[in-house]
């Protein structure tokens, strides 16, 4: 099977996968604690799907008790 290329999503795009605002992904950027970005201009921030699938799944949990474990981790 051929290797597919990375699909990119705008910052537009990736909020709205996400269900969160551009704003906050802004402030993720800034702290670092958001998914894995591009930056393919001055201007232009990309993000790989792989990466915000990856994200999210990082912070996948079956219960609060599981989440407030892997914070104090």
């Amino acid at each position: 099977m051929p290797d597919t290329p990375e699909e990119f999503l705008t910052e537009a795009e990736a909020a709205e996968l996400l269900r969160v605002g551009r704003r906050s992904l802004e402030r993720w950027r800034t702290t670092g604690d958001g998914p894995a970005w591009v930056r393919a201009g001055l201007r232009r921030v990309l993000y790989p799907r792989a990466a915000l699938t990856a994200w999210a799944a990082a912070r996948t949990y079956p219960h609060r008790a599981a989440e407030l474990a892997a914070r104090a981790a």
